[in-house]
């Protein structure tokens, strides 16, 4: 099916998401990035945004209901993370049973009109760019990062230092019942000394 690689993103998109709110501790969720700015949203507020906006895309734009509250009874780092894992994952098994029309067919999104395999893919940048703010809210917190994509500082540096990639958990069901247990991630390796970007080699003149 030629949309095929838009389900297999969404898929991988959930266990990043889920894996960035794991890499925080209950005492981060409120912090700001700056103490009493509101216009920083704090990661509480990130988790409530993916759910409620995820939840009203899908349901609204690409006929979607997984007929769930979006958000959980307890406002929890925890219960974020099973609420999303709940509900990302009756959505792809939706997605998984589509066909080519279904990513044609042209329905609102806003005040404008557009396909559902266009506004699925608006919808991963979205995640994406969301998942980026955490991830800097980590850095700025002192903790450590994981893969989202591939190598971080602290999985090893660089690619081209043949840094691995390592999620805190090698599935969404381990990252539930690890935290559910205090914490279970995989171990990092840190970056030592290595540089965290590349530059080009200098031009032998």
């Amino acid at each position: 099916m030629e949309y095929q690689f838009l389900i297999d993103t969404y898929e991988t998109e959930r266990i990043k998401t889920l894996s960035a709110w794991s890499m925080f501790k209950d005492e981060d969720i409120r912090i700001r990035p700056r103490l009493n700015d509101r216009r920083g949203r704090n990661a509480l507020e990130h988790m409530v945004h993916q759910c409620v906006s995820e939840n009203n895309w899908f349901r609204t734009m690409l006929e979607i209901d997984v007929g769930a509250p979006p958000l959980p009874k307890q406002e929890t780092r925890l219960e974020f993370i099973k609420r999303y894992a709940e509900d990302s994952e009756k959505r792809l098994i939706v997605l998984q049973k589509t066909d080519k029309a279904w990513w044609e067919k042209i329905v609102p999104f806003f005040d404008v009109k557009q396909s559902k395999a266009w506004i699925v893919t608006r919808r991963i940048t979205h995640t994406a760019h969301h998942r980026g703010q955490l991830t800097i809210m980590l850095r700025m917190l002192g903790r450590e990062i994981y893969s989202t994509y591939g190598p971080s500082s602290d999985t090893g540096g660089l690619m081209i230092n043949n840094a691995p990639t390592i999620y805190p958990y090698s599935s969404i069901e381990a990252l539930i019942k690890g935290e559910e247990a205090g914490g279970a991630k995989a171990l990092l390796p840190g970056s030592g000394d290595k540089p965290c970007t590349e530059r080009p080699d200098p031009v032998v003149k």
